[in-house]
């Protein structure tokens, strides 16, 4: 009788573990242990953080000019730095990041949503993202000048003349959204093209008056009848321990959308209907296990209100190196 107790109580954990986990589509082991919050947020900070350049400066030496490892020159005033409304002196640390790749945009969730005038989110095509921030000794500093910026069109595909000046504002979930620069381009910043910098190539030349996040983009135009779709994330899987993005086919290597909200039938959302019906994009599920990142990529040409749905199963385990390089890898 013990025995046969024994054996059932072995079969019930065998069947247990075996609905404790499933496989991928490359037969790694799935836990169906979604993480938590924190744990899904901690991979973006950790990919923003491989990205920040650091670059020190004396702030009584006046103007000084860095260039990132990308080739993008940032040019800042020293005597212009305040702390508390005074004068800055002495040793200041620069941190920049650039983004130019939709792989790297989503690894540190920064992706190109822009806020239009009549209140909707639409995909910008970007020519870079760029955080520009000094402190000294830990302590956040200001500038009453403009940072000026010098970015090579190359590093996007070529000088676009309807790029602009967007700024980056990120709510308390973390999540950064875009809005246009509309100030006086003499005293807000703005956006110019033109020859320059090593070589005599092609710049976008940069001003802005504020530390933090600020992108050089233009709003996607597609003419095409718009949708709202949706997205069913694995079970587990919400807004708080995952995303879903769309990577718009033929746009190149620096756009992608999010779908920002998530409906009370639990379903990811594009709420404001921008998708273009007969769109060929793909549709990226991410989430994370272990400290690494765990995507799926799903290929579809959109239809009217349609309702897409990914499975662990469809899934893969990865790096962020590897995450980067499948994202840049869907053309």
């Amino acid at each position: 009788m013990k025995t046969n107790f024994k054996m059932t109580g072995l079969l019930f954990i065998g069947i247990m573990t075996m609905t404790a986990c499933s496989s991928d589509d490359n037969g790694n082991q799935v836990s169906d242990m979604p993480p938590s919050s924190q744990e899904y947020k901690a991979l973006s900070e950790e990919a923003l953080n491989n990205r920040t350049q650091h670059f020190t400066m004396v702030a009584e030496n006046g103007s000084a000019t860095f260039t990132s490892s990308k080739g993008v020159k940032i040019t800042i005033n020293g005597n212009c730095l305040t702390l508390n409304g005074n004068p800055v002196t002495g040793n200041v640390d620069i941190a920049f990041i650039e983004v130019f790749d939709k792989g790297s945009m989503l690894a540190t969730n920064k992706p190109t949503s822009g806020r239009m005038g009549n209140g909707n989110l639409e995909l910008l095509i970007s020519g870079g993202e760029f955080y520009v921030n000094a402190t000294k000794n830990g302590q956040q500093l200001a500038t009453t000048c403009n940072i000026l910026l010098e970015v090579p069109t190359n590093l996007t595909g070529g000088a676009d003349l309807g790029m602009q000046l967007f700024n980056g504002f990120i709510d308390d979930n973390g999540n950064l959204e875009w809005r246009a620069n509309n100030a006086n381009p003499a005293g807000g910043g703005g956006v110019d093209v033109g020859q320059g910098g090593t070589g005599g190539g092609s710049n976008y030349y940069v001003s802005f008056g504020n530390f933090g996040w600020t992108n050089v983009d233009k709003f996607y135009s597609d003419p095409r009848p718009k949708t709202t779709i949706l997205v069913d994330a694995p079970e587990g899987y919400d807004f708080d321990n995952s995303a879903i993005y769309l990577s718009y086919d033929g746009e190149g290597q620096n756009a992608l959308a999010k779908m920002d909200t998530y409906t009370a039938a639990g379903l990811f959302s594009e709420h404001y209907g921008q998708i273009p019906i007969g769109l060929a994009c793909h549709i990226i599920f991410v989430t994370e296990e272990n400290g690494q990142f765990r995507y799926g990529i799903k290929g579809v040409t959109t239809t009217a209100n349609a309702v897409y749905s990914f499975t662990l199963a469809e899934t893969t385990l990865g790096t962020e190196a590897q995450l980067v390089a499948a994202i840049n890898a869907i053309q």
